[in-house]
């Protein structure tokens, strides 16, 4: 009895070991399969952690230090444009037309700096010839520059240069004056008052009127330069009025006006014809259609400078008058001219939209003085350009064989009425590839030949 009791508790022994080993076996497997079931929700939760968030930082501030980017030229080109058309939006606000339009009655400002005495040259010069009569007491030729307070340096290359004031052979005299206005940003030129107070006591050649020197107020220099013109030299028999950014052959323009004369209608310069409105908002001449209708403006001469006769100038002194202002200046006096009658004569010499590479002369620098010797006018020049041209050209070993064959053919733009062939220079004066309504934007003539 007691053998069959100690089996018994041997087995029963035995089965409780292997029981406790299969339970031990059992936990062991649900400790591990707990381990696992915790470890899958909580790593969905890392992204949303503080720590994955301030590791964003170190990667944004890693991306710039990256060289394949920098060295990638595509990449650099994409990202190129991103930027640019965000850079010129607060340098170029859109224009306030209707203001324009509200305060374009008030057009006549106080001249604050004034030369009364500048087309009074009998004194010294009446020495070298000069005779009695209002006329002999007027210059031959005024040569009228539009300019910008800041641009010092322009106005100097001006005076020392194709603007230089004297007696030219024949007896021709001449006298300039620079066209100024009040400067709209005054803390960027310190002191400017008296900057232009001193120049126009060294050199007597500044006019200075009191409205603010804007692109679309440079009607107001034409309004209010021809009412001094009237007043303050009405017998002068010549007028130039240009750009500062211009090379002017004085020389040439007065062999041209051999012949003319003063007391007749003259205006000359690089004539547009069939231009049309541009109404692109993006462009520097936008005009919306409630400023002008039309659908072509009148002929005009291109900017950059034209030349007229003392006669049409007192003649649009009172046509402009009568004529609503216009933000365009060069258009402006289009329509002046249209308004008496006066057809402006296109002269080949008078490049304001650059000078093509004559195609018989491939050999030639670009720079080469006799492509501008026979020239009278040449736009978008920098001061070092204008020195450099005034030097070249007037070099006494310089010699040029060639000549530019004159020509009457008027620029025209593309889109004209019956189908008119375009001028020659409009694919530079254009700007523009494929499109009816581009700037009137000129090009630098040393780069676009």
């Amino acid at each position: 009895m007691l053998r069959k009791m100690a089996k018994m508790r041997r087995i029963l022994h035995v089965k409780g070991d292997v029981m406790c080993t299969l339970l031990l076996l059992v936990l062991f497997c649900l400790l591990l399969y707990a381990r696992q079931l915790p470890s899958s929700p909580t790593e969905p939760q890392l992204p949303a952690c503080q720590p994955q968030s301030k590791a964003k930082p170190p990667q944004a501030k890693s991306k710039p230090q990256v060289k394949s980017k920098g060295k990638s030229k595509s990449r650099r080109k994409n990202a190129a444009p991103t930027k640019a058309p965000g850079k010129p939006l607060p340098t170029m606000p859109p224009f306030d037309f209707e203001g324009y339009l509200r305060a374009k009655d008030n057009r006549d400002f106080k001249l604050l700096i004034d030369q009364p005495e500048k087309c009074h040259i009998r004194g010294a010069e009446e020495e070298d010839g000069g005779g009695g009569g209002d006329d002999d007491t007027a210059p031959y030729m005024l040569i009228a520059v539009k300019s910008i307070a800041a641009d010092f340096d322009k106005r100097q290359v001006v005076r020392r240069t194709w603007g230089k004031e004297g007696r030219f052979p024949n007896g021709v005299s001449i006298r300039t004056v620079f066209l100024l206005g009040v400067p709209r940003n005054r803390t960027a030129l310190p002191l400017w008052d008296r900057l232009l107070a001193y120049e126009s006591e060294s050199f007597r050649d500044v006019l200075l009127w009191d409205f603010d020197d804007t692109f679309f107020n440079l009607t107001l220099k034409e309004t209010h330069f021809l009412k001094w013109v009237n007043g303050s030299c009405p017998h002068v028999k010549f007028i130039f009025k240009g750009d500062a950014d211009v090379y002017v052959n004085v020389e040439n323009i007065l062999e041209m006006l051999q012949g003319q004369k003063p007391e007749e209608d003259l205006f000359v310069g690089d004539i547009i014809i069939h231009a049309k409105p541009i109404r692109r908002r993006s462009s520097k001449y936008y005009v919306p259609e409630f400023v002008y209708g039309g659908g072509l403006y009148p002929n005009y001469a291109g900017g950059g400078g034209f030349v007229m006769s003392g006669h049409t100038a007192r003649k649009l002194s009172s046509a402009c008058q009568q004529v609503e202002l216009f933000p365009i200046d060069d258009v402006f006096l289009g329509m002046c001219l249209q308004l008496i009658g006066i057809k402006p004569s296109r002269h080949q010499g008078f490049r304001t939209f650059g000078i093509p590479r004559p195609s018989a002369a491939p050999h030639l620098q670009t720079f080469n003085p006799c492509f501008y010797k026979e020239l009278m006018v040449v736009h978008s020049l920098s001061v070092p350009q204008i020195w450099l041209m005034w030097s070249l050209l007037h070099d006494p070993n310089l010699s040029c064989h060639n000549r530019t064959g004159p020509t009457s053919r008027p620029f025209r733009w593309k889109g004209g009425a019956g189908g008119e062939a375009e001028g020659e220079a409009e694919g530079e004066a254009r700007g523009e590839e494929g499109e009816e309504e581009s700037d009137y934007g000129e090009k630098r003539v040393f780069i676009m030949h």
